[in-house]
């Protein structure tokens, strides 16, 4: 995932009174921490969730690590995620993503945003662990989210089947509403219109998780090697 925009206007777009130091990340990878967007009774609210969900009644929290998409189609039905879904759910701010297609030998990246690059949002899920059932309960507890996918739309098919869920800025409040019915909410998810959104292919750099700079999104033909240093 991207998330590069100044965190004033990432305030501004998403509706939250706080103004944290959001660093520009450009290679946002899986298990990684990353700024969810989420009600609470005050209002919406910024806050940290590890990406890769945690149910609420794992023993193991390294079950995250599997559950870092949720599939819109099984979401209200399938048990790692029908609780979340029913009263968890949260924004993920980004500004981009990317997705991997195989050619030949190798894998080329691509990266996916906005054709005006303003920043959106994902469909997210999340949840609160308090530690294994009938263990010692968790001083912090672990809070976690994992992005709700659906069908690729015409930009992503030729990449990926699978694409997560964009909503869009006026179904924000709805997505967020505890008191929304599952069916209204299931309903939103749905692939992005194909004029929302371009994919372009960039350098080996965004493999290696290490790097997290902005030549990890930069056009193929204008990225740097993997093992080119960047000057900041």
């Amino acid at each position: 995932m991207i998330l590069a925009t100044p965190a004033s206007e990432v305030q501004r777009l998403f509706g939250f009174p706080e103004l944290p130091n959001l660093q520009p990340r450009w290679n946002v990878a899986p298990t990684q921490p990353v700024p969810a967007v989420r009600r609470e009774e005050d209002g919406r609210h910024l806050v940290t969730l590890r990406w890769g969900l945690v149910p609420f009644w794992a023993d193991d929290p390294s079950i995250g690590a599997r559950l870092i998409n949720a599939r819109g189609e099984t979401v209200a039905e399938k048990p790692s995620f029908r609780e979340a879904f029913r009263k968890r759910r949260c924004l993920v701010p980004v500004d981009g993503f990317y997705e991997w297609k195989a050619e030949g030998k190798r894998k080329q990246g691509y990266a996916i945003r906005r054709r005006d690059r303003a920043p959106f949002a994902f469909a997210g899920l999340w949840e609160r662990w308090k530690g294994p059932k009938g263990g010692r309960v968790l001083a912090e507890p672990l809070e976690t989210l994992t992005i709700v996918t659906t069908t690729a739309n015409a930009v992503l098919k030729p990449l990926h089947e699978r694409m997560p869920v964009i909503l869009d800025e006026t179904n924000w409040d709805l997505w967020l509403d505890p008191a929304a019915p599952p069916p209204v909410l299931e309903g939103l998810l749905k692939p992005a219109p194909d004029a929302l959104l371009e994919a372009y292919a960039v350098g080996p750099r965004v493999n290696n998780v290490r790097n997290d700079d902005d030549a990890c999104a930069a056009p193929l033909d204008d990225a740097p090697p993997d093992d080119a240093p960047t000057l900041f």
